[in-house]
């Protein structure tokens, strides 16, 4: 058990943040079996908890040893029994972790028994129907190392994927604010255009005005500056400026 806990311990960081999964989660409603390993999956339940996919460790040494003696020895009877008996190790396994860790909403509605060696999930694998049985009674999923890196590889892309969906969701949003209030800006920036445009043309006729004065003033001999400053007084705020 403890050598099954630290195979799957090692294949989940290698694949996994720690925020992602928890180690010892009790997973059903008032419960007291907390499971090996759960990975916290996207979704959550009706009351904001987690929804958690339980992961269990199983490592029958002792039925898979006698198959092996009994295989290397060429003791068919013998290796018959212990296969039998492996697989009845197997189903009370897959019973008791459907029973202690399984209760959707909370969980997923399947769970997955880990087989910490290849060659003991290949001779689970060679028992006729037995992984029917385990998905068809007990929603009980059964992987090797291969095969549970290859799930979880494919848990995390499913991840990945979801977050890039939300943030490209972000993206449009902001997007959106922006074009909205460009349009705005595009607004503003058209009445400085009309007002300055209305200046411009306002200085424009002064200026083309200005032209004509001197024109009909061009033939008016200038006053001396003392005579000017008779008629018109000189402005004493300029002069201190």
């Amino acid at each position: 058990g403890i050598f099954g806990e630290a195979q799957l311990s090692a294949l989940l960081e290698q694949v996994f943040t720690v925020d992602q999964y928890q180690a010892q989660v009790v997973t059903r409603r008032g419960g007291k079996n907390p499971v090996d390993f759960a990975i916290k999956l996207p979704g959550r339940s009706d009351s904001g908890d987690p929804l958690w996919l339980p992961i269990d460790a199983k490592f029958p040494s002792d039925d898979y040893e006698r198959l092996l003696d009994a295989q290397q020895r060429a003791d068919v009877l013998g290796a018959e029994a212990a296969g039998k008996a492996l697989e009845g190790r197997i189903r009370l396994e897959a019973k008791s972790i459907a029973e202690k860790y399984i209760e959707p909403p909370y969980t997923t509605d399947f769970a997955i028994l880990f087989l910490p060696t290849e060659g003991l999930y290949a001779e689970v694998l060679r028992r006729p129907g037995l992984m029917e049985v385990l998905q068809r009674d007990y929603r009980i999923t059964l992987a090797g190392p291969t095969t549970l890196l290859a799930m979880l590889n494919s848990l995390q892309m499913g991840f990945r994927t979801l977050a890039l969906e939300k943030r490209s969701s972000e993206v449009w949003q902001v997007l959106g604010a922006v074009k909205t209030e460009f349009g705005k800006f595009g607004d503003v920036l058209a009445k400085v255009k009309s007002q300055t445009e209305s200046v411009l043309n306002t200085l424009s006729s002064a200026e083309q005005r200005s032209r004509v004065m001197g024109k009909a003033l061009r033939n008016v001999e200038a006053l001396t500056e003392l005579d000017s400053a008779r008629l018109i007084p000189p402005d004493r705020d300029m002069d201190e400026r």
